[in-house]
């Protein structure tokens, strides 16, 4: 599985962005898929995980409700689209593919597949 992600950039306090993660390979289906982010100085931290069916859907609290993620089948990519941002949200965020959900929500070790990253600042 190979996983390509983009769309970060700097962005003001309030302000908006959306990353994309568009996945490659076998049986992506049988994967649950995340978002991962990791700021200057801290440790990596959960913002969301998924299926591609949508059926299941996580956020961590401090995204919730402030992001959202969508997913496009037929392009087998998947968006998260980050409003109100704030100066915390400053981070890279990663796109992550795992067949355990957990280890998406916590158990960053374990995670087989990783994109390559996009930073995101938010400061004015």
């Amino acid at each position: 599985v190979q996983l390509q992600a983009s769309g970060g950039g700097l962005v003001q306090p309030g302000g908006s962005l959306r990353l994309s993660c568009t996945a490659s390979g076998r049986s992506l289906s049988t994967y649950y898929m995340g978002w991962l982010r990791q700021a200057p100085g801290k440790e990596r931290e959960f913002v969301a995980a998924f299926t591609w069916s949508g059926t299941r859907l996580s956020y961590a609290d401090s995204v919730k409700g402030r992001f959202t993620i969508s997913i496009d089948n037929t392009k087998n990519t998947v968006y998260l689209q980050m409003n109100s941002l704030k100066p915390e949200d400053t981070a890279v965020y990663y796109c992550a593919a795992d067949l355990t959900y957990s280890d998406l929500m916590q158990d960053f070790n374990k995670i087989r597949y990783w994109g390559q990253g996009t930073q995101v600042t938010v400061s004015s």
